[in-house]
């Protein structure tokens, strides 16, 4: 186990160091369509967008993004983040949720990969599930990487990704898809929301998402 887990940190050490050479000549890709266009009516869902603070815009280096409430019903309620990097040069790499959420004083109890089904796409995607706790409160997150025209369920392997697209394909934009729903019955119905949601706004992630 150790010896596995020198190996990954000297992979991404070795990453980072060619990522940091080659960032300067990526190009700067920008979304296909700004995320201002993005739909606040989606089929039942109704969405109300809000703006994030400049001083965490500022950290975050982002150069589009969404950040919106939408409702299914009283209850039923998503918070939608998607974050998008023209180029994730040094400085204006993409936040994990792992290290952002204890920071705002949520504890992360479980984490895990899991399936997700999308009907209306006729696809599978995997993507990470965090269950968060704050007091009596819980909140279960979905997340992914959605970089060019991948969906990545893995911190480690964005990175590498990053390191090889910049090479192959002189590109280090990229995306970070977060759905937060908190739990008001129990987790596997929240998780069940989650992935409904997923499921309609995946077509238009790939309408504003360069593949």
């Amino acid at each position: 186990m150790i010896f596995k887990r020198t190996i990954i940190i000297v992979v991404i050490l070795l990453a980072t160091a060619v990522l940091t050479a080659v960032a300067s000549h990526s190009e700067r890709i920008s979304p296909n369509k700004p995320f201002s266009e993005f739909p606040l009516k989606i089929d039942a869902w109704q969405g109300i967008t809000s703006e994030m603070d400049q001083n965490v815009y500022n950290i975050l280096g982002v150069e589009d993004y969404i950040q919106a409430n939408y409702w299914k019903s009283p209850k039923e309620m998503v918070n939608l983040y998607v974050g998008f990097y023209q180029s994730q040069s040094e400085g204006d790499i993409i936040h994990s949720p792992k290290n952002c959420m204890p920071g705002a004083g949520w504890n992360i109890v479980e984490t895990k990969v899991i399936p997700v089904n999308l009907p209306s796409s006729k696809e599978t995607i995997k993507v990470i599930q965090l269950l968060l706790v704050k007091g009596s409160q819980k909140q279960v997150v979905l997340y992914w990487f959605q970089s060019r025209g991948r969906i990545i369920a893995s911190e480690y392997m964005q990175k590498i990704w990053l390191v090889v697209d910049s090479i192959i394909k002189n590109r280090t934009d990229g995306s970070f898809v977060r759905l937060i729903s908190q739990v008001i019955e129990d987790e596997q119905t929240t998780v069940t929301l989650l992935k409904e949601f997923a499921d309609k706004i995946y077509p238009l992630l790939k309408e504003h998402i360069p593949g």
